[in-house]
């Protein structure tokens, strides 16, 4: 499917391309094709052959490992703007990993034998992959780090607050995609993912189906900040009456 003004739009403001110039985007582009897949359809099998990047349109996208003893380790989940694959579409290497859509989706995919020869000519296309391929290496370790490091219940009002649109005050969100997958993304059970949700209602969340209305997105940042603290063994309430420090009425409840 040959990718529509608006499709070349959102692929060149990916990172990956953010610093070239706009002859060399638009002839890396050339050769891009738009697939269109259904919810749960793959895209590509872990151990294929590497044979194109990926940019996501429309929808959300998860990569994910099989382990060996047959279960799925999601690995990320990507959305609109971003991309993936691009170090393996360079290298001539196999996916280390499987995709799919997690959601319906549009997804811009650009030959690895084209990004070669692109490269060929234009070197600074190389650099720019290995800057791409060095956030995504970041995102990986900070995502270690969130499994290792912090609580269920902190996993999961971290990744409320990352979709709600302001700092504070009251915001209904939509969940992007099915809880199974989000539960994974978070390094949980599914149950467990349940039970966080349960927790929150005291913090003033309430899930409805696929739809969560925060009453307060300054509080659930508290939350956040305080469950951190307790895991290093100082007393939340501090964190809290620090957080609270400067606000018109003075210090607010516990939650």
């Amino acid at each position: 499917m040959t990718p529509t003004p608006d499709d070349l739009k959102v692929a060149s403001q990916i990172a990956v391309l953010s610093g070239l110039n706009p002859r060399t985007v638009q002839t890396l582009l050339a050769q891009a094709t738009v697939i269109a897949l259904e919810s749960g359809q793959t895209l590509f099998r872990q151990g294929e052959t590497a044979a194109a990047f990926f940019i996501v349109i429309e929808g959300w996208v998860k990569l994910y490992r099989i382990t060996p003893a047959g279960d799925e380790a999601v690995l990320n989940v990507f959305a609109k703007g971003e991309s993936f694959a691009e170090a393996v579409a360079f290298t001539s290497g196999r996916y280390p990993a499987a995709a799919s859509a997690a959601t319906d989706a549009r997804i811009l995919q650009i030959p690895a034998c084209h990004v070669v020869c692109c490269i060929r000519e234009m070197p600074d296309i190389a650099i720019a992959m290995i800057a791409s391929t060095s956030q995504h290496l970041h995102r990986l370790v900070q995502r270690v780090e969130q499994l290792t490091a912090q609580s269920a219940l902190q996993r999961v009002a971290e990744f409320l607050t990352s979709l709600c649109s302001c700092e504070d005050g009251p915001c209904t969100v939509s969940l992007p995609y099915d809880k199974s997958l989000i539960a994974g993304r978070l390094g949980l059970q599914p149950e467990s993912l349940s039970r966080a949700f349960a927790k929150l209602r005291s913090a003033g969340v309430d899930v409805r189906a696929s739809d969560v209305i925060v009453g307060d997105v300054a509080r659930l940042r508290v939350l956040i900040a305080s469950d951190r603290i307790r895991a290093r063994g100082m007393p939340a309430r501090t964190m809290e009456s620090r957080a609270n420090e400067g606000r018109p009425g003075g210090s607010h409840r516990s939650i």
